[in-house]
C-alpha cells in the first residue's frame, strides 16, 4: 500500500525457518532469499517430479547448476536462439538477467558460471556475432550486467584476463549503440 514495512509479527515466523522444501523453484527461492537477506538462509530443497519413476529431491544450489548447464549453457538451446534473431538474443540476455537478480536474492549463482556466461555469451565468436547483428542492445545489456556482478562482488575471482575481455566488448558496444543515436 504505501510500501513501508508489514507488521513485525508477519516477519517474525520466517526466522525459525532452517529449512525450506517447495514443489517448484520459486517457493524454495522465495524462503531462501528471504533467510539470505537476514544472513541466515535456509537450507532450500527443490521437489522435481516430472519423472514420476525418479522422483528427486535437490538443494538449491544443485537445482541451479543443474538448470544452468541444462539450459543457460547448453549449445542445442543457445543454437535455437539464434534461429529466433532479436527474440532469441533478447531472451539470451533476460536469461542473464535472471541468473542476476536470482544470485542477488539468493546467493547461489557461483563464479564458475559468471566465467561460463562470459565465455559462452560474449566471448565465443560466434554467439557475439549472432548478439551484435540480431541486436547489439542485448550484447551491451549481458556484458554490463556481468560488470555489475563483478562491482557487486556477486563473481568474485573473475579471471583478470576475461574481466578486460568482457569490460572491451562493453565499451565496443556502447560505441556503436551510442554511434547509431
Amino acid at each position: 500500500m504505501d510500501g513501508g514495512p508489514g507488521p513485525a509479527g508477519l516477519r517474525r515466523p520466517g526466522r525459525r525457518i532452517a529449512r525450506a522444501a517447495a514443489p517448484q523453484w520459486s517457493g524454495a527461492a522465495r524462503a531462501h532469499s528471504s533467510g539470505y537477506r537476514r544472513g541466515t538462509a535456509p537450507e532450500a530443497y527443490i521437489g522435481d517430479s516430472t519423472r514420476p519413476e525418479t522422483v528427486r529431491t535437490r538443494t538449491l544450489v544443485e537445482e541451479t547448476s543443474r538448470v544452468f548447464r541444462a539450459r543457460v549453457v547448453n549449445p542445442k538451446w543457445i543454437e535455437a536462439m539464434r534461429r529466433h534473431g532479436y527474440k532469441g538474443a533478447f531472451e539470451l540476455a533476460a536469461t542473464v538477467d535472471y541468473l542476476f537478480g536470482h544470485d542477488a536474492t539468493t546467493g547461489v549463482i557461483a563464479d564458475w558460471m559468471c566465467d561460463k556466461l562470459t565465455e559462452t555469451y560474449v566471448l565465443d565468436p560466434t554467439n557475439r556475432e549472432f548478439l551484435q547483428r540480431a541486436n547489439p542492445w542485448a550484447l551491451h545489456g549481458i556484458a554490463e550486467r556481468l560488470l555489475e556482478a563483478e562491482s557487486r562482488g556477486m563473481w568474485e575471482k573473475p579471471d583478470p584476463a576475461v574481466l578486460d575481455a568482457l569490460r572491451q566488448v562493453y565499451l565496443e558496444t556502447e560505441g556503436d549503440l551510442e554511434g547509431e543515436g
